[in-house]
């Protein structure tokens, strides 16, 4: 059966550890990550434009856990504006 266009399958969720990383998101929020990098992006950047932490925790994406309320509210807003066909930019970049 094939794929559709659009899917949940395409992202990757990182979870922060114990020790925040200094260069990446400095609060307690679970980001997305597109799994298929892209060669015109930016693979060292979550959705948000975030950078990933050094040693991040993957966990592959689920519907439940886009009701988590530790998602990046910018990492979802990106999620969906890629939903409906839209490519936006990193904020700044």
């Amino acid at each position: 059966m094939p794929r559709p266009a659009w899917s949940l399958h395409a992202y990757q969720l990182i979870e922060p550890d114990e020790q925040l990383d200094l260069f990446a998101c400095r609060e307690v929020r679970v980001h997305l990550v597109a799994r298929q990098l892209e060669l015109s992006g930016h693979a060292d950047r979550t959705l948000c434009g975030g950078l990933l932490p050094a040693q991040p925790k993957w966990v592959n994406l689920e519907k439940p856990q886009l009701r988590d309320q530790r998602l990046c509210a910018a990492c979802y807003a990106t999620l969906q504006a890629q939903r409906e066909g839209d490519r936006p930019l990193w904020p700044g970049v």
